[in-house]
């Protein structure tokens, strides 16, 4: 069943808990999870550590740190502020920045023109740029004895550049030869409510297209030369996952139903996994390609880009963002 039953979804924390549901304890991945109370922000890390617990869940060995925020979708310049500042914290051990002159590349992948996935473009539109400076006028114009030189590139898709992205990416690497490389990318869900209250930092890379299953080539450590660090925000949904919520709680309707309690105990019955599986067979084949995204996705999409980069700004420049107006909140 492990092997037939994989969910749509970009996230390690999503694939752990449909384990959990089943009450099967995957070797090798270990769970740990902090709840801020006050600003209701969920933090769970999901460690990989063995190629067996890699096998299982379908995801590269390696850290994956997943921040829920209720109220990321909101237009709360404060809140904003707050994420940005604690997603810097969390992303600090990954860039050690341990050179006087210490070189990022961000890379913003996905689709400009299409806005469930120009999540990556929007980023690296709000970045502080310093490569130029720096290289122009030394560590020294900064103001400061060690500085993060940060650039950024925004490689389009397949469609429009004929080109896998990590092709492009590969050859900016050999020219400018970076420390470290960034990638910001929209991601897909299993749940409808992470659906943009949600951001995965992970130090495996990652897979352009997997969430919504166009495989690109992997952009990791092996395939890029240098350190790789994702950033993802999940954006869509597939129609399989919303017909089984549907289906979740049309079951617990028929329980508390006297006539129809038979069914609904029938149907309790399936785990997840079977659930999820008789979905995809009654929905298909014409609704197994179909995605689903918020109608705000325009908004939603800039503001939270916005506070992806402020993180990322604040994380190279020590603590002084990027232009916190822009009226994007």
């Amino acid at each position: 069943m492990i092997e037939k039953y994989r969910i749509r979804t970009d996230l390690a924390l999503e694939q752990k808990e449909r384990f959990a549901a089943d009450n099967v304890e995957v070797p090798g991945v270990i769970l740990d999870e902090t709840y801020d109370e006050e600003r209701e922000i969920r933090v769970t890390t999901v460690k990989i550590e063995t190629e067996n617990g890699a096998k299982i869940m379908g995801k590269p060995v390696g850290t994956y740190i997943t921040m829920e925020a209720p109220d990321l979708a909101v237009p709360d310049e404060g809140y904003h502020e707050e994420i940005s500042a604690e997603l810097a914290k969390f992303l600090k051990p990954f860039v050690p920045m341990d050179k006087p002159e210490y070189s990022v590349l961000v890379a913003g992948l996905g689709n400009r023109y299409v806005t469930p996935d120009a999540l990556g473009a929007y980023v690296a539109d709000h970045l502080n740029i310093t490569r130029h400076i720096v290289k122009e006028y030394g560590r020294y114009a900064m103001g400061k004895d060690q500085v993060c030189m940060v650039s950024a590139v925004i490689p389009g898709v397949m469609g429009q550049t004929g080109m896998e992205t990590v092709e492009v990416i590969r050859g900016v690497i050999k020219q400018t030869k970076p420390d470290l490389l960034i990638v910001v990318d929209a991601l897909a869900a299993r749940s409808t409510r992470r659906l943009n209250r949600t951001i995965q930092i992970s130090d495996t890379g990652i897979h352009p297209g997997s969430g919504v299953g166009n495989h690109r080539n992997a952009i990791t450590k092996e395939t890029v030369g240098v350190p790789v660090i994702s950033i993802g925000v999940p954006t869509v949904v597939d129609a399989a996952t919303i017909v089984n919520d549907t289906m979740e709680n049309f079951i617990r309707a028929l329980e508390s139903s006297e006539t129809l309690k038979g069914v609904g105990v029938v149907l309790s019955g399936y785990n997840a996994a079977e659930k999820y599986e008789l979905v995809k067979e009654l929905i298909s084949p014409h609704l197994n390609g179909l995605f689903v995204t918020p109608k705000d996705i325009d908004d939603t999409i800039r503001r939270i880009s916005f506070t992806i980069s402020e993180a990322l700004n604040l994380l190279f420049s020590g603590g002084q963002a990027h232009n916190p107006s822009a009226g994007l909140i």
